[in-house]
């Protein structure tokens, strides 16, 4: 049988201090990240959220899950806020797709073959490239929130792989993608100015 579509969310909590303002509403082509990001996402998932700070002007009709702890404290605390909201929702889903705000060339089929490599209800999925693991590209099983919000109640403790190492995580890799430019890692983030000129010049030949 196959599994049912998990919801996802775009972590947009960060604050984007290499690229000078927000990277999810920054032009992208046509549109912007977010618009580029939910056209990929949508045809894989059952419904899409954003996590962001508080005051970001998101499109109307984007649902918007603020942090549940102060302070910006990275992108785990963005998972928790997700998987906390999507356990208050009915319903059967028992993990959450999470994809970051800066990375427009991941896979459609991330979240299909991630699906296929979970073993049960408490198993984290993992996207990887070029020998690399990019854990905020993740299906997190709601078994999780309780240790994770443990587990951030330590100041030192932001790490994604050091929480991720307490848990059976099951690692998918993905080629990199040839292009007439070059090979592309799918996963691919834009951090600063000169990434997001590159990430430019990709989009043109790798639509």
């Amino acid at each position: 049988m196959t599994p049912a579509a998990p919801p996802a969310l775009i972590l947009a909590g960060g604050r984007s201090s290499r690229m000078g303002r927000d990277k999810l509403l920054l032009p992208f082509g046509e549109d912007s990240f977010l618009g580029h990001i939910m056209r990929r996402l949508a045809p894989q998932v059952s419904g899409i959220a954003v996590n962001a700070p508080p005051g970001l002007p998101l499109p109307t009709g984007i649902e918007a899950i603020p942090d549940t702890l102060p302070g910006q404290p990275g992108p785990l605390a963005g998972v928790l806020a997700g998987l906390r909201d999507l356990a208050g929702k009915a319903g059967e889903q028992t993990h959450l797709l999470t994809v970051p705000s800066d990375a427009p060339f991941f896979p459609d089929d991330l979240c299909g073959r991630l699906q296929a490599a979970l073993v049960d209800g408490k198993t984290v999925a993992v996207a990887a490239s070029a020998g690399r693991m990019h854990p905020v590209f993740a299906l997190w099983p709601l078994a999780v929130a309780d240790d994770l919000e443990a587990w951030l109640g330590n100041p030192s403790h932001r790490r994604v792989s050091d929480f991720l190492a307490r848990h059976r995580v099951e690692t998918v890799t993905w080629d990199m993608l040839q292009t007439p430019i070059g090979p592309l890692d799918p996963f691919m983030n834009v951090n600063a100015p000169a990434d997001l000129q590159e990430a430019l010049r990709f989009l043109e030949v790798a639509r």
